[in-house]
């Protein structure tokens, strides 16, 4: 039988977000003593967790969630393991290359940078970020959908920081070939050095969404 790996985070009362996106707050609406049925009240934006990012996130232009293939949220998964980075760090191209050579046509590409150790903690902030060179040398191999153990493929803003530009690069390189982007995986250590892996990223069914929340489970095959 193969294993079944889950990569997301539990989504709970006062996650991490992406600063400036909506806390998320989880509490009972109906409880079964009372009210005959248990229902939870969930308040959370739709970048919350681990969730897929469509084109429209970053341009009005481009496809909104609904109009994203399905075939962008599951298939065969290539992992490039960049993990020991330091904080901050640039993911460039050449850091690609091995995981790029085992790409096959429709791979999805799951990027490990082991920052998923810091959930919960600031430095979860500082994150490892992915070059604009490193995201077209990915559109140029086919890759069209990204998953990353970080908050952000692009850097993210930090206090100190509102003169620096976060114009978001590696989102537009991806998004503007029609591609999605899974964020704030956590547990890739768990499929490094898999040979033959499927990953699965199906989001919530949010017409004219942005993204979406999802479920990220591989299965090693």
């Amino acid at each position: 039988m193969p294993a079944w790996i889950d990569l997301s985070v539990p989504v709970v009362t006062g996650m991490p977000v992406y600063p400036g996106d909506p806390a998320v707050e989880v509490s009972p609406a109906l409880r079964a003593p009372r009210d005959g049925v248990n229902v939870l009240q969930l308040h959370m934006g739709s970048q919350s967790g681990t969730h897929v990012d469509a084109p429209y996130h970053v341009d009005d232009s481009w496809p909104r969630l609904d109009e994203v293939p399905l075939e962008r949220f599951a298939g065969h998964a290539v992992v490039a393991d960049v993990r020991g980075l330091p904080a901050r760090a640039p993911i460039t191209p050449e850091l690609l290359v091995p995981a790029l050579s085992q790409l096959r046509p429709g791979s999805l590409l799951l990027l490990a940078t082991g920052w998923s150790a810091y959930w919960g903690t600031d430095d979860y902030l500082a994150h490892p970020w992915l070059t604009p060179e490193a995201a077209e040398a990915l559109v140029g191999a086919g890759v069209r959908t990204v998953a990353v153990d970080a908050l952000s493929v692009d850097p993210t803003p930090q206090p100190g920081d509102a003169t620096a530009d976060f114009g978001l690069p590696a989102h537009r390189v991806l998004c503007g070939a029609g591609g999605v982007i899974a964020e704030n995986l956590t547990g890739l250590e768990q499929v490094v050095g898999l040979p033959d892996l499927e990953l699965f990223l199906f989001p919530l069914r949010l017409p004219r969404a942005d993204g979406a929340p999802v479920r990220a489970v591989a299965q090693a095959v």
